[in-house]
Parts: structure tokens; sequence; C-alpha cells
């Protein structure tokens, strides 16, 4: 699996950046429409999900060091397809259902996010072996975690402190995915050690 990260670090980049940029967006306009907070996270779940979808179904095992093209073992690029098709769902339900009220709109983020979450602490813990700052990628899981239960918690809030809460969520998962994948980055550049 480390492999398989240190590989597509980009992808933890990239799903960073556009985390960042939704969260910026989300704080710039709070009084935007609830629709047009149902396409941007439509957008945004959608993207992530194509590239953690993405990183399953291209990850090989020993490509980089010359042996064999066959897919990697374990179901760690299970998971990932999952959380890949979770995202794209829930981007899909975002866009096929605009008129959504807040309230189910908030619950579908919070299952989302909760689901994506789990998943990435269960990767921490299969990675800990592997990678010296495994943590980060768990510390996004918790963050995702607690911020789905958090939505779940608290869903009077409004949507004005929504957009707030989901704006901030996002900029501390961009900057954890960003931070992430340039170690990850750094660690697929330095020589396997015995």
């Amino acid at each position: 699996m480390l492999d398989l990260l240190t590989r597509h670090w980009w992808l933890l980049v990239v799903r960073g950046v556009l985390g960042i940029l939704f969260g910026i967006l989300a704080l710039v306009w709070p009084r935007a429409t609830i629709a047009a907070l149902v396409l941007l996270f439509g957008a945004y779940a959608i993207v992530d999900g194509v590239a953690t979808l993405y990183a399953a179904i291209t990850g090989r095992e020993g490509a980089d060091r010359g042996l064999s093209r066959r897919p990697a073992r374990g179901g760690h690029r299970v998971w990932l397809a999952i959380e890949g098709l979770l995202g794209i769902g829930a981007g899909l339900v975002a866009f096929f259902w605009p008129g959504i009220t807040a309230l189910v709109l908030l619950w579908v983020i919070a299952f989302w996010a909760i689901l994506t979450g789990v998943m990435e602490v269960a990767a921490a813990i299969r990675l800990r072996k592997e990678l010296d700052n495994e943590w980060l990628l768990g510390l996004a899981g918790v963050a995702s975690v607690l911020f789905g239960m958090l939505l779940l918690l608290l869903p009077g809030t409004g949507a004005l402190a929504l957009i707030w809460l989901i704006g901030t969520y996002a900029l501390v998962f961009g900057v954890i995915l960003i931070v992430l994948g340039l170690r990850l980055r750094g660690a697929g550049h330095r020589p396997a050690t015995a």
C-alpha cells in the first residue's frame, strides 16, 4: 500500500488543493443559497471520489522496482474503491436532487465524512509499520469522523453555520492532505531500508 501511495502522492495533493478551494469558496460567500452549496459540494465530492477511485484502480504492486505488475494484494484497494464510490455517490445525490433540504444535505455530508474518515483511519493503522508519518492520514480520518459527528449532533445550526463549518473542515482537511501528499512524495524518493 505504501508503494501505491508514494507513486500517487500527487492525488492527495490535488484532493487537498480542491478541499482548500472549496473551503475558501464556502467561507467567502457564506450567504450562498443552499442550491449553490449543494452544487459546490457535489462537484467536490465527485472529483474527490474520482481521484480516490483512480488510485484504487491504477495501484500496481512492484511496478516501480521493475518487478511484476500484478494487482496489489490485500483489501486496501477495495477500501479505496469504496471510498471513491461513496464520494461519487454523494456528489451525484447532490446533482440529481438540487432542491434537497439543508437537513438532508447535512446528513449526506455527515455520513460521507464519517464513512470516509473511518476508512482513512483504518488505512493509517495498516500503514503504521510501513510509513513514518501515517498519523497524518489518521488525523485526516479523525477530522472527517469528528466533522460528520458534529453535523449529526447539531443539525439545527442553520445554513450559515453549516456553510462556515463545511468551509473550515474543507480547509483543514485540504491542508492535512497536502502535507501528507508531500511527505509521501519524499518517502517515494528515499531508498528502501532493510
